[in-house]
């Protein structure tokens, strides 16, 4: 069951940004669905800024949630793979855009890029 399932929302918008929001689960959102499936080292190593207890945290909601699915395999050492399940993946359209948008803004509204060269016009 979803741990969205007792909560209440005054409109669809809040559930989804409660499901996807804060600074982490969109970049994992982003990893999985752009990459594939990974294990939480890789994960890690995508997201230099983020600690261990909070990826943990970022998966096991997601987990929860149904939009990232949790494989582990019985072998010594231990395997976890993370990998968006099919909800999780009707998400990646709306991360698009909302790359999309963000690319927009910082080139036309902020004037830079995130390589720091002046936006061509």
């Amino acid at each position: 069951m979803s741990r969205m399932q007792d909560k209440t929302f005054n409109c669809e918008k809040e559930l989804t940004l409660s499901v996807i929001g804060g600074k982490w689960k969109m970049l994992i959102l982003w990893h999985l669905g752009k990459e594939g499936t990974k294990r939480f080292g890789e994960l890690k190593a995508l997201m230099p800024g983020i600690t261990q207890r909070m990826l943990v945290n970022q998966l096991r909601e997601l987990e929860e949630d149904l939009i990232v699915h949790r494989e582990v395999y019985p072998v010594v050492p231990p395997k976890v793979e993370y990998s968006l399940t099919e909800q999780g993946k009707s998400l990646m359209p709306i991360l698009d855009s909302m790359y999309s948008w963000g690319k927009n803004y910082m080139e036309n509204v902020l004037g830079e890029t995130l390589d720091g060269k002046e936006p061509v016009k």
